[in-house]
């Protein structure tokens, strides 16, 4: 695994909420934040599929009949 350092601030209040939450659960901050953002990015990731989803079936809006009733076999 490679890793790479990205420089991003925190707000007071997140900071220490990561001390509070590391002490509570005794787990390294760089835990929480791993695993915090492993959900956020899941979460993400379904709302981008059901939008693909429903972007999709916005394009086919026709009902069956609908759809067919035009083209000649």
């Amino acid at each position: 695994m490679i890793e790479k350092t990205i420089n991003f601030n925190l707000s007071t209040h997140v900071v220490e909420e990561l001390q509070t939450y590391s002490e509570l659960l005794k787990k390294d901050i760089n835990v929480i934040l791993n695993e915090a953002l492993e959900q956020y990015f899941e979460n993400e990731q379904k709302k981008l599929l059901e939008k693909n989803i429903y972007d999709e079936n916005a394009m086919t809006n026709l009902d069956f009949d609908e759809f067919w009733d035009d083209v000649d076999i």
